[in-house]
């Protein structure tokens, strides 16, 4: 009898093993399945109306923003505003770790808050693994409200697969910041070495700013409990340049396949030019089909990925499995040479910059939360094509013939990496 228990006992835990393995690996909603048809072009008025109405919040005038590239130049702006507020910090990031910079972010936060700011810092569990528990414990002690996004529970396991990819830093609800860093060693320096990485980093001012906030909202909500307002994170909010903005953001809890058709409609109405900057680029089937029909009509589509300096080989691997089609519709493709390229940057037609945290995978267009700002500016389009144009100078492009003829046991592995897509 004992035995039999023993036997029943095991049999249901790894049942239950199983069952939340499987659904930890779930690739979240229904997906679109359906291609997006072109109804009109990027400079259209019909184009912005539907990103303002039919997925977003509208489209802002009177913001100004400014392009921060790699470390040197990124985290000295981000401590600089930390360091000037005087009412509210929100501070929503994937990765946190340890170092020098770490502890700058934490002295930062931690003398604000002894100031008498409101400070909330919201961190995803997962990305913030290899934090210093003494920084927690001292920014929490000075006052700092601190959140851990989906802290995985036995009876809960599935949402530990659903990350706060999101990177929001909002001071005094009139400042913003988003793009790609993370807090770790691995994004200070200038992107000099494969120890520096290369990214960028957005900073903005104006209206566009309260979207950004509400974004933080949104998962501040779902991690406390507690709802945030007033003028201390909303004040009014007036025009301070010329630029148009919206923050666009998803989540498996309330629309995960928005993003992706932000991406899809963008694509569609794109006339002339599309760059992408992907950190890791893995693009499902229908936004393959999406850039080739693109290609077909005249536009220009130039990609720049990692190279071999990349902290996932396994994402390059199936990123490189899938270019075949893209190769043969005319995609230039080029991979970054000098160190990690972790930018996230799309720019279609000279008009539309979007950044932030989304890569082109299934992991950013389904299972993760995720926040862009989308900015309508032609002179920041143009700086943008500028910037891509000077890391296209440290690529290496692959040709369709180079592709083609690469060694057998690389095609191998990089097919068993492409059947991982789906968690990619």
């Amino acid at each position: 009898m004992r035995q039999q228990l023993k036997t029943i006992a095991w049999t249901f835990l790894l049942t239950l093993a199983a069952t939340l393995l499987v659904l930890n690996f779930t690739s979240g909603e229904k997906k679109l399945e359906e291609q997006v048809h072109r109804e009109y072009a990027l400079q259209d008025a019909q184009y912005q109306r539907a990103l303002g109405v039919l997925l977003g919040p509208p489209i802002l005038e009177g913001n100004r923003f400014e392009a921060l590239y790699n470390g040197d130049r990124i985290f000295p702006s981000m401590l600089a505003a930390i360091r000037s507020a005087k009412q509210s910090i929100t501070f929503e990031t994937y990765i946190y770790w340890s170092g020098d910079i770490g502890r700058a972010f934490a002295d930062a936060l931690t003398e604000r808050a002894k100031a008498g700011v409101k400070i909330h810092v919201l961190l995803d569990w997962v990305g913030s693994a290899k934090i210093d528990e003494n920084f927690l414990k001292e920014m929490e002690g000075a006052g700092v409200q601190i959140r851990k996004f989906h802290k995985p529970s036995w009876y809960d396991m599935a949402r530990m697969n659903n990350r706060t990819h999101r990177k929001l830093l909002v001071v005094d609800g009139r400042v913003g910041f988003t793009g790609g860093v993370g807090i770790a060693p691995e994004w200070t320096g200038n992107g000099q070495d494969a120890d520096h990485w290369r990214d960028s980093h957005y900073k903005a001012e104006g209206p566009v700013v309260a979207q950004m906030q509400a974004v933080f909202m949104d998962n501040w909500i779902k991690a406390s409990g507690e709802v945030l307002h007033g003028e201390r994170y909303f004040p009014a909010l007036t025009a301070v340049g010329g630029g148009r903005a919206q923050v666009f953001s998803s989540s498996p809890s309330g629309g995960s396949e928005s993003m992706h058709l932000m991406y899809l409609l963008s694509i569609a109405a794109a006339t002339k030019t599309i760059d992408l900057s992907s950190a890791y680029f893995v693009p499902d089937d229908l936004t393959t089909a999406a850039l080739v029909e693109a290609m077909k009509r005249g536009v220009r589509l130039r990609i720049i990925t990692p190279g071999p300096i990349m902290d996932s080989q396994t994402v390059r691997g199936a990123s490189r499995a899938g270019w075949g089609p893209l190769l043969e519709a005319g995609a230039q493709i080029s991979e970054y040479q000098p160190t990690m390229f972790h930018c996230k940057v799309f720019t279609v037609d000279g008009l539309l910059v979007s950044v932030g945290s989304t890569n082109f995978d299934n992991r950013s267009f389904r299972l993760n939360d995720e926040a862009n700002l989308n900015i309508y500016d032609a002179d920041f389009a143009a700086a943008q094509t500028m910037q891509f144009e000077a890391d296209l100078k440290q690529s290496k492009r692959i040709t369709l013939e180079a592709w083609r003829d690469r060694p057998l046991h690389e095609k191998a592995m990089e097919h068993l990496a492409s059947l991982l897509s789906l968690q990619l």
